[in-house]
């Protein structure tokens, strides 16, 4: 076990961890709500620290994002555990674990992560498949490494890490792909578990610390697809983070606890785009339906075909130093 990062101890040995917004309040010989923090004698620790659960060399696309450094190789890693509980979490055999649940993982270091990525050829490090903020000890470690070693550092992420958190990794994050899960209070407390003032809060926060933002909502029928709620979420974006900002609409599928509901049409999500670009929101794609044209960007100028995918791959790339080859419009991104 390694100490723990931002936390104050309290009375009678109990410590209020600080890591994410929940804050938790932890008694002795307890864990916080994500299940891998544990208090001991007073002396919080990361359970998970350097014990990997996956470790794969992902195409960027796949995380998503379609701005940052498009056709390279991100190698992705994740520990158990999660501070969010969503009903339809994709990933669930991982990230939900209980406060009894042993953690489970392969030991690696920082240092090793850092090569592995490099011998595999990726131009990034993409913290992912559960949620990064809960094994930030690690994270934070092995992001100070790659960016010595010239690397990109990436969180897929729910948007509920810290304030201060956020501050002490920002100088070394590059990118985020963040969910934006609904865009309703009672959407998140009755499948997330969390709030949606804390996500907004975050997200813009992520915007100050001036890193790279792309964000991703799956579009849930009959629970957060309604024009109203969609709008609500394309607004937010345009108004606080700009209108470059890519926005991710996603095909559900069921899955976990949520299994009663069917795949969203691709009519919603072809809707879900309109109302994006009627927000003034430049660049909308369509994700988990290869084949529908969704996942293409254009160019928001002159509207010429820029990048054409299939799924996570890309089938043709034609910016040009950063630029529609057209008419010469700068694309926004990292390395395009």
């Amino acid at each position: 076990m390694k100490e723990a990062m931002f936390y104050v101890r309290e009375s009678d040995n109990r410590v209020r961890c600080g890591l994410c917004r929940f804050r938790c309040l932890i008694i002795d010989g307890a864990r916080g709500i994500c299940a891998v923090r544990e208090n001991h004698g007073g002396v919080l620790y990361t359970l998970v620290y350097g014990k990997l659960c996956a470790e794969h060399v992902d195409p960027i696309e796949k995380k998503p994002l379609f701005h940052v450094m498009p056709g390279s190789k991100s190698y992705s890693i994740a520990t158990v555990g999660c501070n969010f509980h969503c009903r339809h979490c994709q990933n669930y055999t991982i990230s939900q674990v209980s406060s009894n649940t042993p953690i489970i993982g392969s030991e690696q270091s920082p240092q090793d992560i850092v090569k592995q990525a490099i011998s595999n050829g990726c131009n990034s490090i993409s913290y992912t498949y559960t949620e990064p903020t809960i094994f930030f000890e690690f994270a934070y470690d092995t992001a100070r490494l790659a960016k010595e070693a010239g690397l990109r550092n990436i969180f897929v992420t729910n948007g509920y890490i810290s304030k201060e958190a956020l501050a002490t990794i920002a100088p070394f994050l590059d990118a985020a792909n963040i969910d934006l899960k609904g865009y309703s209070e009672a959407f998140y407390r009755d499948f997330v578990h969390a709030r949606l003032s804390e996500v907004l809060d975050s997200i813009i926060e992520y915007r100050k610390q001036g890193v790279w933002i792309e964000i991703t909502t799956l579009v849930i029928p009959g629970l957060n697809d309604s024009e109203a709620e969609l709008q609500g979420i394309a607004a937010f974006i345009a108004d606080n983070l700009g209108v470059d900002t890519p926005w991710h609409v996603t095909q559900f599928y069921p899955t976990y606890k949520l299994i009663d509901r069917p795949r969203t049409p691709v009519a919603t999500l072809r809707m879900a785009r309109d109302i994006g670009k009627a927000a003034g929101l430049r660049f909308v794609y369509e994700g988990n339906v290869p084949g529908e044209g969704g996942e293409n960007t254009w160019c928001p100028s002159c509207s010429s075909l820029l990048i054409k995918r299939y799924g996570f791959q890309i089938e043709s790339n034609r910016i040009t130093s950063g630029a529609c080859p057209n008419c010469c419009l700068k694309i926004p991104g990292i390395d395009m």
